[in-house]
């Protein structure tokens, strides 16, 4: 399936793209924040590649691999969204104290 080989190059963009800007921040609440955004990415990258995995491949090891990659990615994308929507609380108010 083209469309997950295109989902998972622009997840991998993203996940590049928040680290650079996670590692170029002296902000600790901003690094954080960037962190969890990079590690969203990061599990919508390994979600997709089980989901195009199942597509690729029709074997009963691949259903195993690919159901761990699906799991584990979403476990992911929950506990790093939950850890963003918790970051982002505090964003204003750290940039309103560093100027």
């Amino acid at each position: 399936m083209l469309i997950f080989v295109f989902l998972i190059i622009i997840s991998a963009v993203f996940y590049l793209y928040y680290k650079t800007k996670q590692i170029r921040t002296r902000l600790p609440v901003r690094k954080n924040w960037y962190a969890s955004r990079a590690q969203i990415a990061l599990g919508s990258f390994i979600t997709f590649f089980g989901i195009n995995q199942l597509f690729i491949f029709q074997t009963v090891v691949t259903y195993i691999i690919a159901g761990i990659f699906i799991v584990l990615g979403l476990a992911l994308i929950v506990h790093n969204f939950k850890a963003n929507r918790h970051y982002q609380a505090f964003l204003d108010e750290e940039t309103r104290l560093n100027p």
